[in-house]
């Protein structure tokens, strides 16, 4: 291929011309994907997520106590909260209302430095902006400082100056938005979806109490009338993992929980966690109220301190004799309901939309509060602790019968009921149990792992002068 000659390649200008500089929120609008992770329904509701997280910062730091969320019939939101209101004296640096530096400037905010929030979810501090840039319309009524102030703001430019109000002795904010029909794939919000977060940011807030009511035209109940919700539970992520819980039954009656400071290194951590009967895995983790769905060094550190401590205290009860009997990680965790909530100073996320933590230090932080709590707990509870262990074992137990004798999830569960009777056995055996075993109808989970299976010929064996069916 003959090469270009240099009148070719200056055909196509690519000097210092041709770089371009976004400014401010422009840089939102022309890749929201990289600050709400979609433009899709996922982005969408991720608008009303950064709104309500200033607000759950409020309540964070003490200031807050009710948040009001309302889908209004024209299409947009409207988020009202009881806290300090957001600040409206003039910034020393942008020389402007601190109110509209907050709602048009990346990364500002008082989630940096020590005179804002100790603890916040809204890390990067490009939220309520992020929500400007990407909206047709914002309206914001302050209630601080003894009046109402209010802008409004149209594709994240103000109308005009902050505007002061009327007199009030109450304080809070009040954020109305309509997303940009033109930026979003659909501007539909849904109901279930604001509902279930909603729920969760009150499990992880004890004492807050949030609403969502639904304003739009055919969104009613069974009675006709508007869609409404109020959630608030004063226990807390106890109560999270009693509802979780709720259809599974129960391996132990007591729910765990405990928590832990580090006031040196400003972080915090609470957890609950019960076992349920069943046999799957439900281990949630949350840094700063944000649920971080891909886990992190939190869940890393829960993770190790709950397997050393299963099994610990397995082998000095006497339930694991060999060392290539211990329990591995997802044996312990299966049936295991569970919330990790930890609160960090200074949160390192991955990404705006903070799916995964970064932070070694919370790790050990972790660890080492599972580690003491949760092993103070075994030893104070030994009856329920000595029920946990055998869970995790019959669990072991679910995963050696499935792979050895690759038989169905529900024959291993017909076989690892208890009721060993010939009838269940005969069950099973329907059940795409391919492979003879010889196993008796009187025998523990336990036993069967003890024993030898025996090859697909073998249609009877003989153990201590008995048949047993395969």
């Amino acid at each position: 291929m003959a090469a270009k000659t240099s009148s070719e390649k200056n055909s196509a200008r690519y000097d210092a011309s041709a770089i371009t500089v976004l400014e401010g929120l422009e840089a939102v609008r022309k890749r929201p994907g990289m600050y709400i992770g979609s433009t899709g329904e996922r982005g969408l509701h991720h608008l009303v997520y950064e709104v309500v997280d200033n607000s759950v910062d409020e309540a964070l730091a003490g200031y807050c106590d009710t948040i009001e969320v309302t889908l209004l019939d024209n299409g947009g939101v409207r988020c009202i909260d009881n806290g300090r209101g957001i600040p409206v004296d003039m910034h020393p640096i942008e020389k402007k209302p601190a109110l509209e530096v907050v709602l048009t400037v990346l990364h500002a905010g008082g989630k940096f430095g020590d005179g804002g929030y100790s603890v916040s979810g809204g890390l990067h501090g490009v939220g309520i902006s992020v929500v400007n840039a990407l909206s047709e319309v914002v309206e914001v009524v302050v209630q601080r400082d003894g009046f109402f102030w209010d802008q409004s703001y149209k594709l994240g430019v103000p109308d005009a100056p902050v505007k002061k109000g009327k007199a009030t002795e109450a304080t809070g904010t009040t954020v109305s938005f309509w997303p940009s029909k033109e930026i979003f794939e659909t501007t539909d919000f849904s109901f279930e979806i604001l509902s279930t977060r909603f729920r969760e940011m009150a499990f992880l807030n004890k004492g807050l109490t949030i609403t969502l009511k639904d304003e739009r035209t055919g969104h009613v109940d069974e009675k006709g009338e508007p869609l409404f919700v109020s959630y608030n539970y004063p226990g807390g992520i106890s109560d999270f993992v009693k509802h979780l819980n709720l259809t599974k039954g129960e391996t132990h009656k007591s729910i765990i929980d405990f928590e832990a400071e580090d006031k040196k290194n400003k972080m915090s951590v609470e957890i609950a966690m019960q076992w349920n009967t069943g046999f799957s895995e439900s281990v949630y983790t949350f840094a700063n109220t944000i649920n971080t769905q891909e886990g992190g060094t939190h869940e890393e550190g829960f993770r190790t301190a709950l397997t050393s401590l299963v099994n610990k205290f397995g082998e000095e009860w006497g339930f694991i004799r060999k060392k290539e009997d211990r329990l591995t990680g997802d044996d312990v965790r299966e049936g295991l309901t569970a919330i990790v909530s930890i609160k960090i100073g200074e949160p390192q996320f991955e990404g705006q939309t903070k799916t995964k933590l970064g932070n070694t230090e919370a790790k050990s932080f972790v660890q080492k509060t599972v580690n003491d709590e949760l092993g103070e707990w075994f030893e104070r509870n030994p009856s329920e602790g000595k029920e946990v262990v055998r869970k995790c074992i019959d669990a072991a137990a679910h995963v050696w019968l499935r792979a050895k004798l690759e038989i169905s999830p529900v024959a291993v569960k017909v076989c690892l009921k208890g009721e060993a009777c010939q009838e269940n056995w005969r069950i099973a055996n329907g059940l795409n149990l391919r492979n003879a075993s010889c196993i008796s109808l009187k025998e523990t989970p336990l036993a069967v792992l003890q024993r030898v299976v025996v090859t697909r010929d073998t249609k009877q064996c003989f153990q201590s002068g008995e048949k047993f069916l395969t």
